[in-house]
């Protein structure tokens, strides 16, 4: 039988303490080898002024395995014309060993979920141990799972949430207030200041300064996922210990990309990809360690991961739609 999961389905089976384990295995597997991962495929539609996007792997995760694929599309001009999101999408997870399709997810929950699950495994071995602030730069959808994936790594208790919009900074203050944690609005640079930084923005000029930001200050660049995008002050990767999750990615489309073209970065700027951390080939955070930053582009290997993880618990709990697509 495969089991339907709409998006309530995938945030009641996505603990996070799993989800981000599930997600570091991921990580570790691609650094050994241990993952088919092709490049994402686009499908144009200037028609329509969108395109689809087709993101299939296959993990190793050790004591687990799995394989899946995201269909995703992006149509900008949806919301105005039909009412409809710019981007939605699902996830065909399936049993590598036979083949059988055995659920089909909510894409846009489900990227949700991995990107803020990829942002903790950073946090988790790129920020100080004792990091008790959190600054929210942006305070869209992803910034909610910022907040509850980096909290669940490290002892927050006080944020500051910092965005254009009022409306969407009151609410997620309000929500992270709900949470228990001590939640103020404030500017960028006063949420730049914080232990931990998680910048979820589509910006194509920096508004993160070096200036602004904590000698040891650890910042997850989320937002930047195509060329042009830069949410940081170049300054500021310069002068940190960069990790990333891929160096063909974020070297095209990644918040290095922009510095990187124009020649303010090289080779000798990347510090090493994730997964080399998370396996212990590459150093995390050490004493003597200042400015750490995360480039995320986010990576199928990671839908696998989280759909792994959000299946299981469907499973055991009778989650969701089973639907006899097979007859088998």
């Amino acid at each position: 039988m495969l089991r339907l999961l709409d998006g309530d389905d995938v945030r009641t089976c996505a603990p996070a303490a799993a989800a981000v384990d599930a997600v570091a295995d991921a990580f570790v597997a691609a650094h050994r080898g241990d993952v088919v991962m092709p490049s994402k495929s686009y499908v144009d539609l200037p028609r329509y002024g969108g395109d689809f996007r087709a993101m299939p792997a296959y993990v190793d995760g050790g004591s687990w395995d799995a394989a899946g694929l995201k269909w995703v599309n992006s149509h900008p001009e949806n919301p105005e014309r039909f009412d409809l999101p710019t981007v939605m999408g699902v996830m065909v997870y399936s049993d590598p060993e036979t083949a059988r399709p055995l659920a089909v997810l909510d894409g846009v929950e489900l990227t949700r979920l991995r990107t803020g699950a990829a942002a903790a495994v950073a946090t988790d071995h790129l920020a100080v141990a004792d990091a008790s602030s959190l600054g929210l730069v942006g305070a869209g959808a992803q910034s909610y799972a910022q907040l509850r994936f980096v909290a669940s790594v490290r002892p927050v208790e006080r944020v500051v949430v910092a965005d254009a919009d009022p409306e969407a900074t009151a609410a997620l203050v309000d929500h992270a207030t709900e949470e228990g944690f001590d939640a103020r609005a404030g500017s960028v640079a006063e949420a730049a200041a914080c232990d931990v930084v998680s910048s979820t923005t589509p910006v194509t000029e920096p508004i993160v300064e070096r200036s602004a930001v904590g000698e040891r200050t650890h910042l997850n660049a989320m937002g930047a996922d195509a060329a042009g995008k830069q949410e940081l002050e170049s300054a500021i990767l310069t002068d940190a210990t960069v990790v990333i999750d891929d160096r063909d990615q974020c070297v095209h489309s990644g918040e290095i990309s922009v510095p990187w073209e124009a020649g303010l970065l090289d080779e000798d700027a990347i510090h090493a990809e994730l997964g080399a951390v998370v396996a212990g080939a590459a150093p995390g955070r050490t004493a003597e360690t200042g400015i750490t930053v995360f480039d995320s582009t986010g990576l199928a290997v990671q839908d696998v991961a989280a759909s792994h993880v959000v299946y299981e618990r469907a499973t055991d709990d009778d989650v969701g739609t089973e639907f006899d697509l097979l007859g088998i």
